[in-house]
């Protein structure tokens, strides 16, 4: 996986870039990197998008706590 040769605003992905170069600027997007950043903020887009297993990214609803009362006497009931 190209993580710091691919970029994160645009998906450009460079064809080489050694391992001395720590800056770099998209030739299509014109977006400048750090190549570290870069690499992190790929790796952590791919993870984010193997855990959303093709559903949509979105924090958690809380349940109000109404509804978690008459979940448990449902429970109880049963």
């Amino acid at each position: 996986y190209p993580s710091s040769k691919r970029c994160f605003d645009c998906g450009h992905i460079m064809p080489k870039m050694p391992l001395n170069v720590r800056e770099w600027t998209c030739p299509e997007c014109g977006e400048t990197h750090d190549r570290d950043v870069n690499a992190a903020q790929n790796i952590l887009a791919a993870g984010l998008a193997v855990l959303a297993c093709g559903e949509a990214i979105r924090p958690a609803r809380k349940l109000n706590s109404q509804r978690e009362g008459k979940l448990q006497r449902s429970r109880k009931a049963n």
